[in-house]
């Protein structure tokens, strides 16, 4: 497997050299090296020789329009302006999202090509994070890190005096456009810019994609359907425009509308973990876990340290019956993830459902140890493995604790959940029956005086 090079640390001078240093040892010759421009990248399609635009899209010259030798050589400077991450949550454009960008440019590329990419390292983890997690096509690159000592001399675009009227060397006017919506820290901006990009470059699928995640930002949904629309008979096997149609649907619930799309994502993109663990959730919500957990394990293979990923697998595979194959995905997920506290939560319901009532206690408080918001459903169910396990004065003051501070509405809920669990637990443990004042209390609150 060929590995991709990141430079992380120090000045922005000292990147430059130490990238200067490693293509003088990688030997590439003149022809076969391109800079790639990291401020528009989102906004350029990798399609057949590297840097060909689209017959349709709007000219580009952020990347060499000729082929070139092979094997080659792409340099791409600060590239954590690749990935603006200023859209509100939920509808980040896909296009802007590491774990696809790098993922499309790797498929795109030759197989002895070879990406060697600068960056500063504090706003890369800011808005690609799995960079550091090696996630997805991060797990391609190796990362060196100079070990910063100095402030940064990155160049961050957006405080440019003159962003409006220069762009970017070698790039075209309409992916500067794009590029500035979506480094802009305003909706309205963005949705102003990619409005005016859409009219001016009418037959751009990116321009269309882009002004469809914008308008869905600002909910104005109809504007958000029609511009996907266009996208979609610009480039109807573009999988980024069917990702984003998913995702529209998903958020009015139509699941499967949502389904369709995501289906159709995963087709003309095998690679696109994000689009199978889109479409493995949106089957779960259909009701259809065989074909989730199918789409979950395709989403592996391309992301196999994604812990949400894992964290679905133990979840699905535990409504199945399956509590071995689940606590063998909730172990892996808190493995890589100890700070996610469901993680901790969910492998503690599998340990309890397959009897092992001193793992459950074990995952469940160190769950509730590391939950800063203290849920109080996780721990009404920790009170439940506290009298699995024969604490009954831990059960009761762990329960009413979590119970009591809950509106009525929810209180009423928590108890009649800890009850039933609470019956099960006896059935498993009948020796436990002899402390039912426990179980008769539970029942009583959820009666009330006044029935």
């Amino acid at each position: 497997m060929v590995v991709h090079l990141l430079i992380i640390g120090g000045t922005r001078a000292d990147r430059a050299t130490a990238a200067a240093d490693q293509e003088e040892r990688l030997q590439f010759p003149p022809a076969a090296s391109v800079q790639l421009d990291a401020w528009v990248l989102p906004f350029v399609r990798p399609r057949g020789h590297l840097g060909t635009a689209a017959p349709s899209e709007h000219p580009s010259t952020s990347a060499p329009q000729h082929p070139l030798a092979e094997p080659r050589l792409l340099r791409i400077d600060d590239l954590e302006l690749a990935f603006p991450n200023n859209q509100a949550k939920g509808t980040r454009l896909v296009l802007t999202q590491s774990t696809y960008l790098l993922q499309k440019w790797i498929d795109t590329i030759g197989s002895s090509d070879r990406i060697i990419a600068t960056a500063t390292g504090d706003p890369l983890r800011r808005s690609a994070a799995e960079a550091f997690e090696r996630r997805g096509p991060w797990r391609r690159f190796e990362l060196v890190d100079l070990d910063e000592t100095t402030p940064s001399t990155a160049v961050d675009l957006r405080d440019r005096e003159d962003i409006g009227n220069a762009f970017p060397p070698g790039s075209s006017a309409l992916e500067a456009r794009l590029a500035r919506a979506f480094h802009s820290g305003s909706g309205v901006e963005r949705l102003r810019l990619c409005r005016e990009a859409f009219v001016e470059a009418a037959l751009s699928p990116v321009a269309a994609l882009a002004c469809a995640s914008a308008c869905r930002e600002q909910q104005d949904l109809a504007a958000a359907r029609k511009a996907l629309d266009t996208a979609r008979q610009l480039a109807p096997d573009w999988e980024a425009i069917h990702y984003e149609d998913g995702k529209f649907w998903l958020a009015c619930e139509e699941m499967e509308l949502a389904c369709e799309a995501f289906q159709r994502a995963t087709e003309c993109m095998p690679s696109f973990s994000a689009a199978y663990s889109n479409l493995g959730a949106t089957l779960g919500e259909l009701d259809r876990p065989e074909g989730a957990l199918a789409a979950f394990a395709h989403a592996l293979e391309s992301d196999p340290e994604s812990f949400t990923l894992l964290n679905n697998v133990g979840v699905v595979n535990r409504e199945l019956g399956r509590l071995a194959e689940s606590e063998a995905a909730l172990s892996r997920v808190i493995q890589i993830a100890p700070d996610f506290v469901f993680g901790h939560y969910n492998l503690g319901h599998t340990r309890l459902l397959r009897g092992d009532y001193p793992g459950a206690l074990e995952a469940y408080e160190e769950g509730q140890r590391r939950d800063g918001e203290k849920n109080r459903r996780q721990g009404c169910r920790l009170a439940i493995v506290r009298f699995a396990n024969g604490d009954v004065d831990g059960a009761q003051r762990d329960l009413w604790r979590m119970a009591d501070a809950a509106p009525p509405e929810e209180r009423e809920d928590l108890l009649l959940e800890a009850y039933e669990i609470a019956q099960a637990v006896v059935r498993a443990r009948p020796e436990l029956a002899a402390r039912r004042a426990f179980i008769d209390r539970i029942a009583a609150e959820i009666e009330g005086p006044s029935k």
